[in-house]
Parts: structure tokens; C-alpha cells; sequence
């Protein structure tokens, strides 16, 4: 009997006892560094082990440390959901485990991401006919997009705001490329009449739904100075991006028809599991020119060789990410997506009210989406012992940010099993462990 029908029950049952019980675990890793390690054997075994003994030490020696990103008190960062469809497809994507080297190798793979890309283009409200593919994290898009950039423009120099995500600085870093951060105004916005002498610039880089504030870049204003410079104007909508599937949000969006590429992350708020990054361009002549390179092993005829998506970014093999989006947008539909988008944005402004009327506690930022950027009264020390103390508790797990030189706290909210409740619970555990700091009124 194949391990597949021997075990696959137990383990389908050990996935979805998870996703029951998620909730009743602490958020945070209970456990310090090397402790894991420690209850693991030094080298591989000799002799072939049942699964049900991986499944065992998941749960005895593995689950303790795993932070709990499927928890419904998950506030840290930008909240990651995996739906159940999605999860399926995971299986079903690794079981067929088609490698889109060319289009001949992996058929089904290179033109269904191509049809689920020009999906999500139609619902979030991108160009029609923009060419669109998939890389792992925005981290790898934004190298991919600047690679282009460079490419096309024979420039080296990148231009952002001072509040873009970490990943622009560490891209040209390692393509070797010179930085230029440009101030933001009060709403942490990137402030256009900074953006100085652009003659050089091979791209400008602005974000839609930055990461500590979620603020929206005047994209229209950097496009105007993009043009008139050349440079590539490259948007990072990788948190905001899938709000736009809510006609509500659409202005966040304003002016994106003007960009040379944009990337959403379909695995931060579009219910798809790890790792599926969306990246679209209305270049993708500009894309093929720095990224084409097939040895003889690899030649076909030239009809395929246009369809072969590792033309369009660093990765030769790529996996079938496209399955598991493509469940969720058949599962959940557009209906479903929006509902919990607006879901998770009514959540937050009912914590943001709460903080905002609460004696001893103040907002730091505007709220466009989702994430509340608040703290206590008083100094950075008593915000960072308070943000240990609550993520101690296990009961949730949050991050926070510097924001004008000040440590703040941020609660995210995305996961698609938070609820009304969640939120209550993290604004009384905030409030009590405030409390034990002095000085906040409970």
C-alpha cells in the first residue's frame, strides 16, 4: 500500500485538527534558540522510518516551535492566511511536481499562470494585456523589476521613499546599484518635490500600503517625474495590492496604469499559502532582453521559447505556484475575497476607535487599510516592555515600527479566522499589561 492512502488520511486529519485548534495555542514560539535543534537526531537515520513517526515528532517536537501564522490572533507583520482550498492544490501541486523550465517541460503550468495573472489583474483593476508571472516573495519581484530597470535604462541609481520596504535597499545592494531615500511628508507618504535630481535614475520605486504604516505613495505625481526623467517606476502593492479587489480601495491604485511593473503578494491577504508573489509589467520586452539566456540543451522551436516564463525573471525551474491561486479565486471568488478584506479593515477601525478614546494611549499614523499604529504615553522603554510583555502571553503576537524617531507599536489585522472577538481580546490583554507598566489608565 503507497504511503499516500496508508498515511495521507492521517495526515489531512492532522492539518485540518490544526486548523481547528490553531486558536487555542500560543501565537508565539514558546521556545529559545537552539532548543529544537536539540531534540533532533545529529544525522539522518539509517533505516527507513514510518510516517506516522514524522507525524509524531510534528506534534512533540516541532509544533513547540512554530509560530502560529494561521492563529487568529496573528497581529505581527502583514497577517498571512493559507484557505483549505489552497492547501489541497499545495498537495496536488507538489504530487504533480511540474518544473516550468519551458514551456514544453511544464505546459499546464506556464499557461495557467498566465490565466490566473490576467485574473487578478481584471479584479484588483491593473491594465488588461500587462504580461504577468509569478516569483516567490516581493523580495525577489523587486530584484527581478530593478534587474529590468537597470537593463533598460543603463542607469544605477534607485529611488524611494525613506519609509519603502527593506527589501529596495537590500536589491541594490547586492546588484550593486546606489540608493536614494526621499523623505515622506506627515502621513509617511513619499513627498514628490524631494525627489531631487532624477537624470540618473534607473528606477523610482513607490508603495502602495507601505510596511510599517500601510501609507499610499501619490503614485500619479512619482509617474509624472518618472517620465519626465526615464526612469522605470516600479510599485510595491505587495501588502495593499489585494485591497484593491474592493472597489472602495480602488484609489490606492490611482494612476498604476502608468507603471512599468507592479507586484502583489497573492500570500500576504489573498488567502493563498506561501510563497506566491504576482508580478506584472507593461514591458516585458524590457523583462525578456535582461533575463533571456537558453543553452543549446534547452532550444525549441521559437512559438515555445516566447511562452517560457523563465525568460521574465532569475529562476529557471519554477514550481506550480499557479494552482493554488487558481483554487482560491475558484473557491472563494471575488465575492469571498472582498468580504474579507473589508472584514479585516472594519476590524482594525474598531480597534483604532477603542485606542482612540482610551485615556493613556495614542494614535501615530492615518489607518488607510488594516493596520493600527498606536503606543503608550510616555517613553520607547515602557512601548517595548509592554509590546514583550503582551507577545509573552502567548495569547497574540504583534510587531512594531519607528515612526518620526518614536517606537510604536502596530496591530495587523488579515488572518481570515480573526474575529470580533480576537481583537477584544488583544485591546484587554494590551490594557492589562499596560496596566502592570503604571501609568495607562485600564
Amino acid at each position: 500500500m503507497s504511503v499516500l492512502r496508508e498515511d495521507g488520511p492521517a495526515a489531512l486529519e492532522w492539518a485540518a485538527r490544526y486548523m481547528e485548534r490553531v486558536g487555542e495555542l500560543p501565537v508565539l514560539a514558546q521556545v529559545s534558540p537552539g532548543d529544537i535543534r536539540s531534540r533532533l537526531p545529529r544525522t539522518a537515520p539509517d533505516e527507513p522510518e514510518p510516517f506516522s513517526a514524522v507525524l509524531k515528532d510534528l506534534d512533540e517536537v516541532l509544533l513547540p516551535g512554530i509560530t502560529h501564522w494561521q492563529h487568529p490572533r496573528f497581529f505581527a507583520y502583514f497577517a498571512t492566511s493559507a484557505s483549505e482550498p489552497a492547501i489541497l492544490a499545495e498537495l496536488l501541486a507538489a504530487t504533480l511536481n511540474s518544473v516550468a523550465i519551458l514551456w514544453r517541460t511544464a505546459p499546464a503550468a506556464t499557461e495557467l499562470e498566465g490565466v490566473v495573472l490576467g485574473w487578478v489583474a481584471d479584479l484588483i483593476g491593473l491594465p488588461a494585456g500587462w504580461h504577468g508571472h509569478i516569483e516567490d516573495t516581493a523580495s525577489t519581484s523587486t530584484l527581478t523589476a530593478l534587474i529590468a530597470a537597470r537593463h533598460a535604462t543603463r542607469r544605477d541609481l534607485v529611488v524611494c521613499s525613506e519609509q519603502a520596504h527593506s527589501s529596495v535597499e537590500k536589491a541594490a545592494r547586492m546588484l550593486g546599484m546606489r540608493l536614494r531615500k526621499v523623505p515622506c511628508d506627515a502621513q509617511f507618504r513619499m513627498d514628490p518635490g524631494q525627489l531631487g535630481d532624477l537624470s540618473d535614475a534607473a528606477v523610482i520605486v513607490a508603495t502602495v500600503g507601505t510596511t510599517a504604516t500601510t501609507s499610499v505613495d501619490p503614485v500619479g505625481t512619482v509617474a509624472d517625474a518618472s517620465k519626465r526623467s526615464g526612469a522605470w517606476l516600479h510599485v510595491d502593492a505587495a501588502y495593499a495590492g489585494a485591497a484593491m479587489v474592493c472597489p472602495e480601495h480602488r484609489w490606492g491604485f490611482e494612476a498604476v496604469e502608468r507603471a512599468d511593473s507592479v507586484v502583489v503578494n497573492a500570500h500576504k491577504w489573498m488567502l493563498t499559502p506561501m510563497d506566491c508573489s504576482l508580478l506584472w509589467t507593461s514591458r516585458p520586452q524590457d523583462f525578456r532582453a535582461a533575463f533571456s539566456l537558453i543553452p543549446e540543451y534547452l532550444r525549441t522551436p521559437d512559438a515555445e521559447d516566447a511562452l517560457s516564463l523563465s525568460e521574465y525573471g532569475p529562476a529557471l525551474g519554477r514550481r506550480f505556484r499557479a494552482l493554488k491561486l487558481w483554487a482560491v479565486l475558484r473557491c472563494v471568488g471575488r465575492a469571498g475575497l472582498q468580504a474579507h478584506i473589508r472584514r479585516g479593515i472594519e476590524l482594525a477601525a474598531m480597534f483604532e476607535q477603542w485606542v482612540a478614546v482610551a485615556p493613556g494611549w495614542e494614535l501615530c499614523a492615518p489607518r488607510p487599510f488594516s493596520v493600527v499604529c498606536f503606543r503608550l504615553e510616555g517613553d520607547d522603554e515602557r512601548n517595548r516592555e509592554l509590546l514583550a510583555r503582551v507577545n509573552a502571553t502567548g495569547e497574540l503576537f504583534m510587531s512594531h515600527a519607528v515612526l518620526n524617531g518614536r517606537y510604536v507599536l502596530r496591530l495587523a489585522v488579515g488572518q481570515m479566522s480573526t474575529t470580533e472577538e480576537d481583537v477584544r481580546r488583544a485591546w484587554e490583554v494590551l490594557q492589562v499589561e499596560a496596566g502592570k507598566l503604571g501609568g495607562a489608565v485600564v
